[in-house]
This record gives structure tokens, C-alpha cells and sequence, in this order.
């Protein structure tokens, strides 16, 4: 991977001599799904799936077109099994909404691994109080595994769901939930999985995986921001409720009811963003352009050093396990002595972006005793000298903080 060529495609990083290391927060975008957007609205701006005149059409032809991409991109069986939503949350409210209204009842049990973001657990705190069921977590170890075993373990009869992260966005743990759900199968239990952390850096298949739900964020891979998916097995859509209700969603209305529209559109009220689900496919097919396998092994070897050189620096500690393949670029750490929120500030005033703070996962945080870190989040088109740099900066932090010489 030449990574000098990669980073001419995209417009800030060619532009800036800014470090930018917050890329589970955002990921940067390349020039061409910036082009496919605003080519989307030059050419084709009309409302999609309404119009019978040409332009309609063409609209819709390529919405749908960027559907039948995406569902590529994760393997799903069918086109109907792919929704879009505005984002990650937004699917994963719409599975606590429209399943759990029509599936949880009193007695039931959700359960949620600790290390969910807030995108994942609070839906399941609102269905619960909505429903009379019970949530319980899921946790890991103080070194953030969490293994099918545990899963396992954690699973009773009344276990109704599992709410729980392919890979966490603190931690970087990946969890395999292929077992993880055949464990779940067997026990008569649905899984819902969050793919926000996973599908920008592996190939994610969902048959193979044999999830019932998958949520995914189109800003975190390469994509718009206001745009994501919500992937669901058929027969379970279709049992479901609308989450939303109102234009295009329906095939009739009376005064007194309506006829609602088979999937996908039943669960795409409204006009849709179709500007934003052309370029997420874009994005998909840039991904796929380059390759996992080498997005891969260019993120791990970057992680490595990463890890290495902070190792280095007795007061700081990386928080997870210490195979640098196991946390796919995500680095969430403390300086002694040093609030998080005054680390990311320091490395600010050296032109390098990352993040500070609970990262959207208090409950996991609170578990392992550390109410906020710093966290930073690689890609493959970082560089290696970024990587120094920021070494560099964080070994320069307690001096400037007052400690030491």
C-alpha cells in the first residue's frame, strides 16, 4: 500500500498538516464520494420513488442501486434486508422501538455487554422500561475479553436479546460473533449487533456471522455524515411495526387506517437521503478498492508502533489487551497525573486530533475505574511519522503539565 498516493484522495489530508487520530469519531472522506454526493444533486436531484417522470426515476434507480451495493458490501441475502437510516443509532432505535414493542413483555431478559456504546445500550434501557423487562449486562474482564464462553454463561431461558458490539470502540476488542450467536440461536435468542467500529477496517458478512440485526454508520467509513444502515433478517422484518410513519412508507391510506409498504420501504418514512446512500456506496466501493486485507495490515503495523512507543513512557497506561492486532487502531489511554480532557488540549496545540473523554460508554469506564481517557483511533491512511509525532508530543505532556524537569 502506497500510502503517500492514498492520502492525495482525500481533500483535508492533502490540505492540512493536521495529525488526525479520531478516527472512530469520524473518519475522513475521499474526493470521490465528495463527487458522488454533490454529482447526485447536479444530475439527479428529484425525489426518489415518487415521480413518474424521468428524472424520478433516475433518482431512484440510483438509490436503489446504492442498496444493492451495500448489500454486497455485507453479504446480506436480499436488497429488502437493507434499511437506511441517518445513522448506527438511529437503526439500533429502531429495532428497540419496532421489535422490542412487538416481542419483549414482562419476565423477558436483555442482555448488554458492558463495553456497548450508549447508541447500543440506551435504546435497551428505554425498551425495558417500556416493556417490564429486565436488563442485565454482560461484562468482560478488567482487560476488556470478552469471550463466547462468557456469553454463554450469561444466557438463560428467558434471555430474549443480546445487544452487543462487533468491536468496541473503547477497547478495540473484537467479538466473534459468529459463535457468539450460534450461542444465542440455540438458546432462542436474538442478536443485535453495532457495527460502527467494524466494517471500516474488515469485511464483515452477516450470513456467515448469522446475526438477526446489524447497525452501521456511513461517517465512520469513509462516507457522509446522516447517512447509515440497518441490516435485519426478512422474516423477522416483516413481522415488525413501522418505527416511523408517514410518506412513502405506505401502499394506501382511509380515514381510519392504512396498508404499509413492503421492506424496505416500510421502514424508510419520508424523503430519503439518497445523495448520502450514493456516496455511502461510493465509499464502500472505495474500501473494497484498496482491500481488507491490506487495510488490515497496514492498520495493525501502525497500532504496533503505536503501542510500542508508548510502552515506552512509564506513566502510560493503554487500557485492553496487548496484541496490538486485537484493538483494530483504537488506543484509549491515561497519563498519570494528566486529566484526558488536558492531554487532547496539549496534543491540539501540536496540530494532532484525537478525542478525550467517556467515548459514549460510561458503563464500561465506570467498570474498569476510569471515568474518562484519551483516546486515539488509526487508519490506514495515517502515516508512521504521525504515529512518531504523536509519541513525541504524549512523552512531552507531564513537563508541560509541571512534572519534572
Amino acid at each position: 500500500m502506497n500510502v503517500n498516493e492514498i492520502r492525495k484522495d482525500f481533500p483535508l489530508l492533502k490540505k492540512s498538516d493536521l495529525i488526525y487520530l479520531d478516527n472512530a469519531a469520524t473518519a475522513q472522506k475521499p474526493a470521490c464520494v465528495l463527487a458522488a454526493e454533490r454529482e447526485f444533486y447536479e444530475n439527479c436531484n428529484a425525489n426518489p420513488l415518487r415521480g413518474l417522470y424521468e428524472l424520478s426515476e433516475a433518482a431512484t434507480q440510483r438509490y436503489e442501486e446504492a442498496r444493492r451495493t451495500l448489500q454486497r458490501f455485507i453479504h446480506a441475502e436480499s436488497p429488502e434486508e437493507i434499511i437506511f437510516t441517518r445513522n448506527a443509532t438511529e437503526g439500533l432505535n429502531l429495532i428497540a422501538y419496532s421489535w422490542g414493542a412487538a416481542e419483549l413483555k414482562a419476565g423477558d431478559e436483555i442482555l448488554v455487554s458492558i463495553m456497548e456504546h450508549h447508541s447500543n445500550l440506551l435504546p435497551w434501557q428505554q425498551a425495558a422500561r417500556r416493556t417490564g423487562a429486565a436488563l442485565r449486562f454482560l461484562e468482560c474482564t478488567k482487560d476488556g475479553e470478552l469471550t463466547p464462553q462468557m456469553v454463554k454463561e450469561a444466557l438463560t431461558e428467558r434471555t430474549k436479546l443480546l445487544a452487543i458490539t462487533q468491536v468496541s470502540n473503547v477497547l478495540g476488542w473484537e467479538n466473534e460473533l459468529a459463535k457468539i450467536a450460534k450461542l444465542c440461536h440455540e438458546n432462542g435468542t436474538v442478536i443485535v449487533a453495532d457495527g460502527a467500529q467494524s466494517v471500516a477496517h474488515f469485511a464483515v458478512d452477516v450470513q456467515e456471522m448469522d446475526v438477526d440485526f446489524f447497525a452501521f454508520s456511513g461517517h465512520k467509513m469513509l462516507g457522509p455524515m446522516g447517512i447509515g444502515v440497518l441490516y435485519g433478517k426478512k422474516e423477522l422484518l416483516e413481522k415488525m411495526p413501522p418505527f416511523l410513519t408517514g410518506g412513502e412508507m405506505i401502499e394506501s391510506v382511509s380515514r381510519t387506517g392504512a396498508v404499509f409498504a413492503a421492506l424496505p420501504h416500510k421502514f424508510e418514512a419520508g424523503t430519503v437521503n439518497a445523495a448520502g446512500a450514493v456516496a455511502l456506496a461510493e465509499a464502500a466501493r472505495y474500501l473494497e478498492g484498496i482491500g481488507f486485507e491490506k487495510i488490515q495490515e497496514r492498520e495493525n503495523a501502525l497500532t504496533a508502533l503505536a503501542m510500542e512507543e508508548l510502552e515506552k513512557i512509564p506513566e502510560i497506561h493503554v487500557l485492553g489487551v496487548k496484541e496490538a492486532r486485537k484493538h483494530y487502531g483504537i488506543l484509549s489511554f491515561t497519563v498519570d497525573g494528566v486529566h484526558p480532557h488536558d492531554v487532547a488540549s496539549i496534543l491540539d496545540a501540536d496540530k494532532i486530533a484525537v478525542r478525550a473523554g467517556h467515548h459514549c460508554a460510561q458503563p464500561l469506564l465506570q467498570y474498569l475505574g476510569r471515568p474518562s481517557v484519551t483516546r486515539a483511533s488509526l487508519a490506514f491512511y495515517n502515516t508512521e511519522e504521525e504515529i512518531l509525532r504523536f509519541a513525541e508530543s504524549i512523552k512531552q505532556i507531564r513537563r508541560k503539565m509541571g512534572y519534572g524537569a
